[in-house]
């Protein structure tokens, strides 16, 4: 795979703390952003959220709220209330959050290509994390 070159403007400050690419990642940081916008996306741009939560191993009731708050403060989903006994919530993506799933869903997707580069960066951090124990 080769990658275009960068744009002069990146070049010339890659490090400018309002530049886009750093604005993406810092977006994409939080721990569980890209899971949820993700399975928000498989499971057809909306959910409630005990189907989420189902759908994400290892997210818990807490973080799944915190997060979805976030991403609700960023205009990337939207929490509906449906006026029913008793009351139905449902996170959907917005049309900003939707284009947001773009980014996420190329990196899943290159995860799932070079799982095999994954697991020798997880195995070559394990072998240095045994060594710099018995170093100490």
């Amino acid at each position: 795979m080769s990658l275009a070159p960068l744009p002069d403007a990146y070049r010339q400050a890659p490090f400018d703390e309002g530049c886009a690419p750093r604005r993406l990642l810092r977006l994409f940081s939080g721990k569980w952003v890209t899971m949820i916008l993700h399975t928000l996306h498989l499971l057809g741009g909306a959910s409630r959220p005990g189907a989420l939560l189902r759908s994400i191993p290892g997210l818990s009731k807490k973080m799944m709220t915190q997060t979805l708050r976030e991403l609700e403060e960023m205009g990337l989903v939207t929490r509906e209330v449906h006026q029913v006994m008793p009351p139905v919530v449902e996170y959907r993506l917005t049309a900003l959050g939707r284009k947001m799933v773009e980014p996420v869903e190329m990196l899943y997707r290159w995860g799932a290509e070079h799982a095999a580069v994954l697991d020798r960066v997880d195995a070559h951090v394990t072998r240095a994390r045994k060594g710099a124990q018995g170093a100490v």
